[in-house]
C-alpha cells in the first residue's frame, strides 16, 4: 500500500514516545513531506505538552515517572528531517522571526510516521550550530553520560550518536544540505494559524 504523505499547511502531532508511554508532544505545521525531506515548523506561542516529574519539577531525562504538563514554544522553530536518519537539524529564530538565532542538530531515534504525524525519542546529545554556521558545540554531554550510568541508553548507543553527529558535521564543513539551501531565509505562511493538540493526540494504538 502506498505511503500516505501530508501536504503543506497540514497539522500533525510529533511525538516521543519512551518505552510506551508518551514523553512529549508537539502540535506542527507540515512544510514538505517527501522521500527526500521531511521539514516540520513549530511557531512560537504554540501549546505543547512536556515530561515533568509526578511533583512538577524539571525532568530532562525519564529516569523516573514522569506527568505531562502544558509549556509555550518561546521561539520559531523549523525541523529539518532525512528520512531514517538518527538526527533533525532545527533552524531557530526570535519570536516574529525577527532574528536568525542558530541551528541546531537533535540527535534522536528516526522519525516513524502514524496516523497522527510522527513518534521519536530524544537521545539527549545535541550540536550546537552558530548562525553564520562558523563555530559548533557539543551540547548536553552530561545528560547523554547520565542516560548511559542509568542504563537507559547503551554504551554502543552512546557511540552510533556520536558517530551520527560528526557526519552532519562533515555535512556543515562541506556546506551540505541543508545548511546550504537557504533555510534560514524561510518564512511561513502569514495565513497559518497555531496548530493545536486535538483529543486523542497522546493515544497509543
Amino acid at each position: 500500500m502506498k505511503e500516505r504523505r501530508w501536504v503543506t499547511g497540514d497539522q500533525i502531532v510529533l511525538r516521543e514516545i519512551w518505552e510506551g508511554k508518551v514523553w512529549s508532544g508537539r502540535p506542527q505545521i507540515v512544510i514538505e513531506d517527501s522521500p527526500g525531506l521531511l521539514a516540520l515548523y513549530i511557531p512560537a506561542g504554540t501549546l505543547w505538552r512536556k515530561p515533568v516529574t509526578l511533583e512538577g519539577g524539571i525532568l530532562r531525562i525519564p529516569k523516573q515517572e514522569w506527568k505531562l504538563a502544558d509549556e509555550y514554544q518561546k521561539i520559531e522553530t523549523l525541523r529539518l528531517v532525512t528520512p531514517g536518519e538518527a538526527h533533525s537539524v532545527l533552524v531557530l529564530w526570535r519570536p516574529g522571526f525577527s532574528e536568525f538565532l542558530k541551528w541546531y542538530v537533535n540527535l534522536e531515534e528516526p522519525l516513524a510516521r502514524t496516523q497522527l504525524g510522527f513518534d521519536y525519542m530524544d537521545l539527549a546529545l545535541d550540536i550546537v550550530i552558530n548562525a553564520n554556521q562558523e563555530e559548533w558545540r557539543w551540547k548536553d554531554e552530561d545528560e547523554l553520560q547520565e542516560a548511559v550510568e542509568e542504563g537507559l541508553i547503551s554504551r554502543k548507543l552512546a557511540f552510533e550518536l556520536r558517530q551520527e553527529g560528526e557526519s552532519v558535521l562533515k555535512s556543515l564543513r562541506a556546506s551540505k544540505p541543508p545548511f546550504c539551501d537557504g533555510w534560514d531565509l524561510w518564512r511561513p505562511d502569514p495565513d497559518w494559524s497555531i496548530p493545536t493538540l486535538w483529543d486523542g493526540w497522546d493515544r497509543l494504538c
